[in-house]
């Protein structure tokens, strides 16, 4: 995959098409499964659980989710990981007891691990190196369009007829991904592995080969996947402590998303053609130093400003944990590796909120919010010390 003419446009439609649909399906489903939750009688410290089992169900899956695309391969992986969620959103239509909306969140995590590691693997083999950042940058951005696209027509077809509007465009959306991937002819990799017939390796060998690699960058993208986490909540909390409506709120929030899906081509092309330091620092050190100083905003002008901010910084880092673990991963065995990075994200991704709010409850918000914020100076510090700083050098050069 060394050829110098190659295009993004060439594998627009079957590589990012499923993913824009999926993710416009999650969009259009997400903001109405607590009050799905609260209409079957749950209190609202169960419909916040029964949202949170989405983020463990995903966390759960990644190792299986691994095995099943290294055996399987990732078309396979991505027609089972719609079907999954097919049937997980007829449940949330049909659901007439919590505890069966219970277990379609569920299904809904555990689908969507599957269908973000089979797509990393599939994007990873069919694009080549020079092009490999923008390639992810590209594929977290589409998914962030349909994120926010989403919502808008769930809320669209609501209006007509309920709530089930949201999980009935959600299903139409993802029966077109269905399609499209069923029908998407399977693009031409060239295998890399020197030795095919080799057997895949273990989960426990990856692990202690690679030790070096999750714990060292590992560890800065569990940091970064933590803030990121936090900041979705971060962003109503403080608009809430300063006295802001929830349409401000709702508003400034939206401003902040729109800022970050702007970034998502601009970081992958900085990723390709300086490296990946040059888009990690800034997506660290600006989402940190924004966590830090928001507590001392105290008008509307100032907030709208940090979280316009935290939105850059994000956006900044659009497809960077993707990449890192694309880099690092080895040619043998690298979707059992993707399946071991995911989990190390999706570990931040869980543990962020729970950090948040443990130290707002002994201390206070504005301390909680700063404390987020040092996560992004110690993964700048870990970036700066591991990654490589010259252009085109890979991390497993390194």
């Amino acid at each position: 995959m060394a050829d110098s003419s190659f295009s993004l446009k060439s594998i627009a439609v079957p590589a990012y098409g499923p993913s824009l649909l999926f993710g416009f399906a999650n969009g259009a489903i997400l903001p109405v499964i607590a009050l799905s939750a609260r209409d079957l009688g749950a209190t609202p410290a169960l419909a916040g659980l029964i949202i949170a089992l989405i983020g463990l169900g995903s966390l759960l899956a990644n190792i299986p989710a691994a095995l099943i695309t290294s055996r399987l391969g990732e078309r396979s992986a991505l027609l089972g990981a719609s079907a999954i969620t097919i049937i997980a959103l007829l449940l949330c239509i049909f659901a007439n007891h919590v505890l069966l909306l219970a277990l379609a969140t569920l299904l809904i995590g555990v689908s969507t691990s599957v269908f973000f590691l089979a797509r990393q693997t599939y994007m990873i083999e069919a694009v080549p190196f020079y092009m490999r950042a923008r390639a992810l940058s590209v594929l977290g951005g589409v998914n962030r369009i349909g994120m926010f696209a989403g919502p808008f027509a769930g809320a669209g077809v609501m209006h007509f007829v309920g709530l089930s509007g949201a999980y009935w465009v959600g299903l139409a959306a993802l029966i077109a991904s269905t399609v499209l991937t069923y029908y998407m002819p399977d693009l031409k990799i060239e295998p890399r592995t020197q030795n095919l017939s080799a057997a895949k390796p273990r989960m426990a060998r990856i692990a202690r080969e690679h030790a070096g690699v999750f714990m060292s960058l590992g560890l800065a993208v569990l940091l970064i996947s933590a803030m990121r986490a936090a900041r979705q909540i971060v962003i109503p909390l403080w608009a809430d402590y300063i006295g802001l409506s929830p349409t401000a709120t709702s508003v400034i929030f939206g401003l902040s998303s729109a800022v970050d899906m702007l970034m998502f081509y601009p970081a992958g092309k900085i990723m390709d053609e300086w490296g990946r330091l040059w888009v990690a620092l800034p997506c660290t050190l600006i989402m940190g130093i924004s966590l830090v100083i928001m507590p001392f905003t105290t008008t509307v002008f100032s907030f709208i400003v940090v979280a316009m901010l935290l939105g850059l910084g994000n956006g900044f880092g659009s497809g960077i944990n993707m990449t890192l673990g694309a880099d690092a991963s080895p040619d043998h065995g690298r979707t059992e590796f993707l399946g071991l990075w995911r989990l190390i994200s999706d570990v931040g991704s869980s543990a962020g909120p729970f950090l948040l709010s443990g130290m707002t409850a002994l201390v206070s918000l504005g301390a909680g919010i700063a404390l987020t914020g040092g996560f992004g100076f110690i993964s700048a510090a870990i970036f700066w010390h591991f990654l490589p700083h010259a252009r085109g050098t890979k991390v497993r050069d390194q």
